[in-house]
């Protein structure tokens, strides 16, 4: 049986230290929130990151603009934010609605105050290792790894997912942990041969209880960053978790686990944009 990975209780320690580090700077970190449109769940991650703020002393302010408002005064919106000397981080909760484009909304974000880190230069910073903010959803996930002394040094890393926001950057920070990693994705021919390798297998696809405990090695680690509603109304991931957790050494639950670890991680980085702005 897995020991499962306690991304909630993590969380909860990252959250208190962030309030330390606010208190103890004299700080007052601003994050700026957009929210197009009416997606429920976008709604309810909206909601989870300013009760986030509020704990860890962090202002929030939301903008909530009507789905049909248009990309320009989204744009102008950003603009205005991006000159405001007490708002230090923003982020856009993201998907938008159709017509707008999702590249150019967040190219528009000042790369110093683009603590989702998804900006084509905050990218490029992780790619080679010199970087002001982590993706908050990678970053979780190497703080659990590292809470829970698992190191990736010399394992066989496999992550299946290839965004931007997740697959990607994950691979890289693996990476930079000497581990030797490998992306699969949805063009990958016999995903199954791939994750059986795995020593650490991270799971990024979006695809609902795709990885089962037949495409796992015994005593993997196993990250799961997916999140899904069943038809029965529970939440599960991109793993089958009640079979998976038989026979992996350590694992995440869905929920419980990377989600909280990447809202945490946001009131990091945001604390490290208002500290960045202090000291220029």
């Amino acid at each position: 049986m897995a020991v499962i990975l306690d991304g909630k209780g993590l969380a909860k320690k990252v959250l208190v230290d962030v309030k330390s580090r606010v208190e103890s700077a004299g700080l007052c970190p601003g994050l700026a929130v957009v929210i197009v449109g009416d997606n429920a769940a976008s709604r309810v991650y909206v909601n989870n990151k300013k009760k986030d703020c509020a704990e860890c002393g962090i202002k929030s302010e939301e903008f909530a603009l009507p789905a049909d408002a248009g990309e320009t005064q989204l744009l102008t919106l950003i603009a205005e934010l991006n000159a405001r000397a007490d708002i230090h981080g923003i982020l856009v909760q993201l998907p938008l609605p159709d017509g707008y484009s999702e590249e150019k909304v967040i190219q528009a974000i000042s790369p110093e105050k683009d603590v989702d880190a998804f900006h084509m230069l905050n990218v490029g910073r992780v790619l080679t290792g010199d970087y002001s903010f982590l993706p908050c959803t990678p970053a979780g996930v190497m703080e659990l790894l590292d809470h829970y002394n698992i190191d990736p040094k010399g394992k066989h890393c496999v992550v299946v997912g290839r965004s931007n926001i997740v697959g990607k950057p994950m691979a890289m920070m693996l990476l930079h942990r000497h581990a030797t990693v490998t992306i699969c994705h949805s063009r990958t021919v016999d995903l199954a041969s791939f994750t059986q390798q795995a020593d650490i297998l991270v799971c990024a696809v979006g695809k609902i209880e795709m990885i089962t405990a037949d495409m796992v090695k015994p005593g993997a680690v196993v990250i799961d960053v997916g999140i899904h509603r069943k038809e029965s109304g529970g939440l599960c991931g991109d793993v089958n978790y009640e079979d998976v957790c038989q026979k992996a050494s350590f694992i995440t639950p869905v929920p419980g686990g990377v989600g909280p670890m990447t809202r945490a991680l946001l009131m990091r980085n945001t604390l490290a944009a208002a500290v960045s702005h202090k000291a220029n």
